[in-house]
């Protein structure tokens, strides 16, 4: 099974501090049917983009790397069978019913950390 990350572009991060419960719920939900099918292997939101800063070179600046309408909001890996279920997995992603999108693409290779003290 191949493994795929699926990056979220959208106006800023669904944990904007002014996020009501009820604005993170759909995402809650949609994460939760993935976690429960099996197919989810990581996940991770971002913060709002107000706390980017990036670095180029050596300049480092308050901000997105790139300034864009939509920034990355956060990203998943999945497992999937193929691109084709891996696009149909994303297509149900929230962000592509609130004005965003979501990237899809293959994942090379990988680490994760083992937990502290592990």
């Amino acid at each position: 099974m191949a493994q795929y990350a699926v990056l979220i572009y959208a106006n800023d991060s669904a944990h904007t501090p002014d996020a009501t419960p009820g604005d993170l719920a759909v995402h809650d939900r949609y994460a939760q049917e993935l976690t429960e099918s099996g197919c989810m292997a990581a996940a991770y939101a971002l913060q709002p983009i107000v706390t980017a800063t990036s670095i180029r070179g050596d300049v480092v600046t308050d901000g997105p790397f790139v300034d864009a309408k939509e920034v990355i909001a956060g990203f998943y890996v999945i497992d999937a069978p193929d691109l084709d279920a891996a696009l149909a997995i994303a297509r149900r992603n929230p962000a592509t019913q609130q004005g965003g999108g979501v990237e899809v693409r293959p994942v090379a290779g990988g680490f994760v950390r083992p937990p502290a003290g592990a």
